[in-house]
């Protein structure tokens, strides 16, 4: 039951940012970090069009000109979206006009590395990429991986809660979160940075903004914990006849796993297609593709690994062929064909949904969702691909035609039986503005007045990427 809480007093809503207001907010971050919508619309916008829709973007240096940003906003009630590196699936760092986007790129500082430790202090500016190439030179790994490691930045992996295909064994972004420094949306910066995993000092109020995708604060410095780099790998693409299988598969692999994902015979196929990759064509004709992927102290005792498992799983008839990896080249090959997304260049106008289950009820979800489609709609079209080990699944709808009015109505087809299986409508990717309406739908009562009231206590104003994440 939750307890009472005063209702937050009605506030107007967000005053268009003004040229008096850009001119201000100019003298605290500097003309040359000042993009004006003309500038803005000159850009690549990331993943979706309209992340660069808002009238002005500033990109401050420190965590000082994040704050005094904030207050302005503040007391001005101008609205503000935090950016990272527009990476996200889900409409998190949209804008519109009479916003303010605020880029984080420029905290894009490794501030404290500590490789005896394993962690990390780096602001939220930084990218994946750059972070896991410093910790290379120390034999260390960020914990985290995932496609867009080029251009996604720490901070967005942390309002997002990002997991990828590494997080069935290190977790996702709230396992490898140590600290946080946080501005609230008044500018009051909230500093706690500890780099210990043992931490018990009350309340962790900065954690909340972990996967709050900028709704409560921003984040600009991250303490991280780091891993230690895999060793040697051996890959292998194999064909599997049933999610059954394939889920069975994941029972006989090793310690030695790193990384186990899956994608639909039809996604192959199409990313064969796409890049000319016509030595695995007829691997592409399989149900399912599994990319399995092992480690050991050197490479010959990865591939045995491999090579031994692969035997076991063929006499068992739970794999139908495959492919092992012979160099760096192939191995990319293979994982290309896994992070492709061909499908939406062949099928552009496709629905894109983020779900998780567990492993034990995955294949009869898959089973369930084909009936239910086939049953509304014959023409639609499904693609697969995921991360098998821990039963996150990116499902594709596509048509003929363009189908992306149709998400409201074809999303709760895709959700149905999720919640009572044990699993998850947005398993990696937030929220943002693209899942808003399921969530409404789906999360109960109570949380959804658990979330408007931290809300209201972290932002009073609401001008924090407002419209997303919050039911109303």
């Amino acid at each position: 039951m939750l307890l009472p809480m005063p209702t937050p007093t009605p506030t107007p809503r967000h005053v268009p940012i003004s040229t008096g207001d850009i001119a201000f907010l100019t003298r605290l971050v500097g003309a040359a970090y000042v993009r004006h919508a003309a500038d803005l619309a000159t850009l690549d916008p990331g993943i979706d069009p309209h992340n660069r829709r808002a009238t002005c973007e500033l990109r401050p240096g420190s965590t000082q000109e994040v704050a005094a940003v904030l207050a302005y906003c503040h007391a001005q009630r101008i609205a503000v979206v935090p950016q990272g590196g527009r990476t996200g699936l889900s409409g998190g760092a949209v804008t519109a006009v009479g916003e303010l986007a605020l880029s984080l790129e420029r905290l894009n500082t490794i501030e404290v590395f500590d490789p005896l430790s394993r962690t990390a202090v780096v602001g939220a500016g930084v990218t994946l990429a750059a972070l896991a190439a410093r910790a290379a030179r120390d034999g260390l790994a960020a914990g985290i991986d995932l496609g867009a490691r080029d251009s996604a930045t720490l901070g967005g992996l942390v309002s997002t809660n990002a997991g990828g295909s590494a997080a069935f064994r290190h977790g996702t972004m709230r396992e490898r979160v140590l600290g946080l420094e946080v501005v609230l949306a008044d500018g009051t910066v909230l500093t706690e940075l500890c780099q210990v995993r043992k931490r018990n000092e009350g309340l962790a109020v900065e954690r909340l903004l972990i996967g709050a995708e900028g709704t409560l604060g921003v984040v600009t410095r991250i303490a991280i914990a780091l891993v230690p780099a895999e060793g040697p790998l051996a890959t292998a693409l194999v064909a599997v006849a049933s999610l059954p299988a394939a889920a069975a598969l994941t029972h006989s692999l090793s310690a030695s796993l790193t990384a186990l994902e899956i994608m639909s015979g039809n996604h192959a196929a199409s990313v064969c297609r796409a890049l000319g990759l016509t030595d695995l064509t007829e691997l592409a004709t399989a149900p399912y593709l599994l990319l399995v992927e092992m480690t050991a102290a050197t490479a010959a005792a990865a591939e045995t690994v491999l090579l031994s498992w692969l035997d076991t799983a063929l006499e068992a008839g739970l794999v139908v062929d495959g492919r092992v990896a012979h160099n760096e080249t192939q191995r990319q090959a293979f994982w290309r064909v896994r992070e492709d997304w061909a499908v939406d260049r062949e099928h552009p106008g496709g629905l894109w949904f983020d779900v998780s289950v567990p492993l034990s009820a995955l294949a009869d979800y898959v089973a369930a969702l084909r009936t239910r489609l086939q049953v509304y709609d014959p023409s639609l079209a499904l693609f697969i691909v995921g991360h098998l080990a821990d039963g996150n699944l990116h499902l594709t709808l596509n048509a003929a035609t363009p189908i992306t009015a149709r998400y409201a109505e074809l999303a709760p087809l895709v959700t149905a039986g999720l919640l009572e299986a044990g699993g998850s409508f947005s398993a990696e990717h937030g929220i943002g503005l693209e899942k808003k309406a399921t969530l409404t739908r789906l999360a109960s009562p109570q949380k959804q007045a658990l979330m408007r009231q931290l809300k209201a206590l972290y932002d009073p104003r609401g001008i924090l990427n407002p419209g997303k994440v919050i039911p109303e």
